[in-house]
């Protein structure tokens, strides 16, 4: 099992402090061990009733606990990958990813890992590029699959997304929408825009005031 100790700074930042996909992400646990020991911390494990974690502790922190400890001069903790970006399941991507229900590897996938290639791990390039070609294996099928919503199980096909690809997906139906209201030349018939449907009904309100 690789095991690194984290050193450097995170390559991914959030795109907004308000981002709730980005703070589901950074919840996520990844399996670590405390390298010294650390004060006032024990509460985190709750099998032991001291109040200070021991060196060699071994528990799983959320992302963003173990941004905040990696950090510090002194290296806090050691890190191993999380099982569904190690060799074994990288494999099975990279085989067929076209079949893989992401959402039960993480509903957050694509997000995880992207935060995963700032520690200095030596699988982190490997991982990047399962990242990469698993999304661009998958893309086609989402696409078609958003192409077709109208004759398929849709339901069956988004439980098995990573939020990153339902957000593809639904870019998808809308892209099919504007087709079909183009085709059927909905798109030509003018109408008046939201702004001035308001203007209208204030000038009306005050009028019967």
């Amino acid at each position: 099992m690789s095991k690194t100790t984290i050193s450097g700074n995170s390559s991914r930042t959030s795109d907004s402090y308000f981002d709730i996909d980005d703070i589901l992400a950074t919840q996520e646990r990844i399996p670590c061990k405390f390298e010294v020991p650390v004060y006032n911390l024990g509460f985190l494990d709750a099998s032991s009733e001291s109040a200070d974690l021991a060196a060699d502790t071994k528990m799983e922190l959320p992302l963003w606990l173990v941004r905040a400890l990696y950090g510090r001069r002194k290296h806090t903790v050691s890190m191993e990958m999380p099982k569904q970006y190690r060799e074994g399941y990288r494999e099975i991507l990279n085989a067929d990813a076209s079949v893989v229900d992401l959402h039960k590897l993480g509903p957050n996938f694509y997000s995880f890992g992207s935060y995963l290639l700032g520690f200095d791990h030596p699988e982190g390039t490997d991982i990047a590029r399962c990242l990469l070609t698993s999304f661009q294996v998958r893309l086609r099928g989402i696409m078609d699959s958003s192409q077709n919503s109208y004759n398929i199980d849709v339901t069956a096909v988004v439980a098995k997304l990573d939020e990153q690809e339902k957000l593809v997906f639904e870019q998808g139906q809308l892209g099919l929408a504007d087709f079909q209201r183009w085709e059927t030349r909905q798109t030509e018939k003018l109408t008046s825009s939201k702004m001035v449907q308001q203007h209208r009904k204030r000038k009306r309100q005050q009028m019967e005031n």
